[in-house]
């Protein structure tokens, strides 16, 4: 039976549920309280990575961030804050952070990876898109032994998880990257993952969304959501009303915002990221992220873009010039000969990922609303877990039986 559909939230998750959703016959409209061409959507790294199986939350990961906190400049930065949401999300964080936890994770993160990669080449195959899309693999590059051996060790998880995982040689980077003139001891090698051009993708779909039905309404934010009988009744913005038989949370970072005028908390922590893009030629023909920076190395379609940093300090899109110099610094230490110019470095932008605390994404329906269905929480895996998490939520709005276990994504599960 056809639903009128809203979508809240015009991002790569938006955008894909709304492709799956009218596949199936749905009514769809799409609101965005932004003009839909800016945001992590369109400034993030492009990978598909089955190799990100490690959560976020890792254990470390609280030591680290309190070193880095005082550094603004670092790879992970907080900025400490006296507010109620960011202090029970770092308790949920550090609770989360044990190896059983993050051991637990590791298949039903690697798993949407694995399911949205194969979405992404259905879409691929499709006679309505031509967005550029490669699979190369990654390279986790590394200056030290000590961080070498951190990523050899999670490599070889992933080859027990079934990856295509090797440890490669600064020789052996050099025969598969001849002409980057890289700068490492070696690299963790993973086949399994492939890369693409964000802004290309969003630009194609929302063409083909458009000619096949879906209605946006961009510009516009929503100021209230009338609730009766435990459903959605209205969603009301600041320019209209609409009356939808489901509603599909896909705000990203400001997806709280929106779930609060319903009683409903969602633990999320905007996460700043920033990409500054090269258009000239560098050599780089496989993505790589330079682990001891954290910062990722996409060829993209025609430049290359260098992106990185997480910045946990609440919903701001200033960019700050420390954390820009950082990416650049980084692409000089680990690329010969590579400079990013004052100019390129001006050109920075920035866009906020939405983070849980366990590193795994909410998706699924609230015990409190039963028309409601949120798809957010992505963190840095937002643009490769996009056509999976549309999937998933057109196979539960038509009643059809999901492709994965959802219990892991659950938005009401406990930390």
């Amino acid at each position: 039976m056809s639903k009128n559909i809203v979508i809240i939230g015009g991002g790569i998750t938006g955008l894909c549920s709304a492709y799956y959703l009218q596949k199936e016959g749905h009514q769809v409209t799409v609101l965005d309280q932004s003009d839909m061409e800016s945001g992590a959507s369109h400034v993030n790294a492009g990978y598909i990575t089955p190799s990100h199986f490690i959560s976020l939350a890792a254990p470390g990961m609280i030591t680290k961030g309190i070193k880095w906190m005082f550094n603004s400049a670092s790879p992970f930065y907080v900025k400490p804050r006296l507010d109620m949401d960011f202090i029970n999300w770092t308790l949920a964080f550090k609770k989360s952070a044990t190896k059983a936890k993050v051991e637990k994770s590791i298949s039903a993160i690697k798993n949407i990876n694995l399911f949205s990669r194969e979405l992404y080449e259905d879409l691929k195959q499709s006679a309505d898109f031509n967005f550029h899309y490669e699979r190369k693999g990654l390279l986790m590059c590394y200056k030290s032994d000590q961080v070498g051996e951190e990523e050899w060790h999670v490599g070889q998880r992933g080859i027990q998880e079934g990856l295509g995982v090797k440890n490669l040689s600064a020789k052996e980077v050099q025969e598969l990257e001849p002409h980057a003139n890289l700068n490492v001891k070696g690299a963790v090698y993973y086949d399994c993952d492939a890369h693409m051009t964000p802004n290309y993708f969003m630009k194609d779909m929302l063409a083909y969304l458009k000619a096949n039905g879906v209605v946006f309404h961009k510009n516009e934010t929503v100021i209230d959501l009338a609730f009766s009988n435990n459903k959605i009744t209205e969603v009301i913005t600041d320019q209209r009303m609409l009356q939808p038989d489901q509603v599909i949370l896909a705000a990203g970072s400001w997806s709280p915002l929106v779930s609060k005028k319903l009683g409903i908390k969602i633990p999320i922590q905007a996460g700043k990221g920033y990409r500054v893009n090269v258009n000239r030629e560098t050599n780089i023909t496989i993505p790589a992220i330079l682990c001891e920076a954290k910062v990722a190395v996409t060829p993209m379609d025609g430049f290359t873009r260098f992106a990185g940093t997480m910045e946990i300090a609440g919903i701001n899109n200033a960019i700050n010039p420390k954390r820009v110099d950082a990416i650049a610094t980084a692409a000089k230490n680990y690329y010969n000969g590579l400079e990013i110019t004052s100019e390129e470095k001006e050109l920075a932008q920035c866009g906020l990922r939405p983070c849980s605390p366990d590193g795994l994404p909410y998706i699924g329906k609230s015990s409190k609303c039963e028309n409601l269905i949120i798809a957010t929480g992505h963190a840095m895996m937002g643009w490769s877990l996009g056509p999976a998490t549309g999937k998933l939520v057109s196979e539960m709005v038509s009643d059809k039986k999901v492709s994965l276990d959802m219990s892991y994504y659950h938005p009401d599960r406990k930390f």
